[in-house]
C-alpha cells in the first residue's frame, strides 16, 4: 500500500505536530520558571500565526496557511511546556537539592506548647518579683 505524496505530508505533519503537543505534555518541564509576560507574548504570537493562517486559509493560499497553522500549533506546544516549569519549591526535591531530614513536630507543623513547664516557670518568676509597691 503506497500513499500518494500529496497525502504523505499531510500524514508527516499530522505526526510531527502530535509529537510535538505530546512532548509538551510529558517531557521533563523545566528547571526554571518562564516568565509569565513571556509566555503571554508567546501565546500572543500563536494567536497571531492562526489569525494569519486563517486569513490565508480565506483568500485560497492553502499552503501559506498550512504552514502558518503549524508554525502556530508549534509555538503554543512550547509555551505550554515552558508554563511547567517550577522555581516554587513545593514539589518533591531534585537530585541537588538539600532534604530536610527532621520531619515536623506535629502533621501542621506547628510545634506543641509545654503548658506545665510554662505554668512552673511563670509561678517561679512571679516568686522572684517583688510587688510593685514594695521597696
Amino acid at each position: 500500500m503506497l500513499v500518494p505524496p500529496e497525502a504523505a505530508w499531510k500524514i508527516v505533519l499530522a505526526i510531527a505536530l502530535g509529537g510535538a503537543i505530546l512532548a509538551s505534555a510529558y517531557a521533563k518541564a523545566p528547571r526554571r520558571a518562564f516568565p509569565s509576560s513571556e509566555l503571554r507574548r508567546l501565546v500572543l504570537g500563536a494567536l497571531v500565526l492562526y489569525a494569519v493562517g486563517l486569513t490565508s486559509s480565506l483568500t485560497h493560499h492553502s499552503v501559506l496557511a498550512v504552514v502558518l497553522f503549524a508554525s502556530g500549533i508549534s509555538v503554543s506546544a512550547l509555551a505550554a511546556w515552558l508554563s511547567r516549569g517550577n522555581d516554587s519549591g513545593g514539589g518533591p526535591p531534585r537530585g541537588d537539592e538539600p532534604v530536610d531530614e527532621q520531619p515536623p513536630p506535629d502533621p501542621d507543623g506547628v510545634p506543641r506548647f509545654d503548658w506545665a513547664t510554662f505554668e512552673r516557670d511563670f509561678q517561679d518568676y512571679a516568686r522572684r518579683r517583688s510587688p510593685v509597691g514594695s521597696p
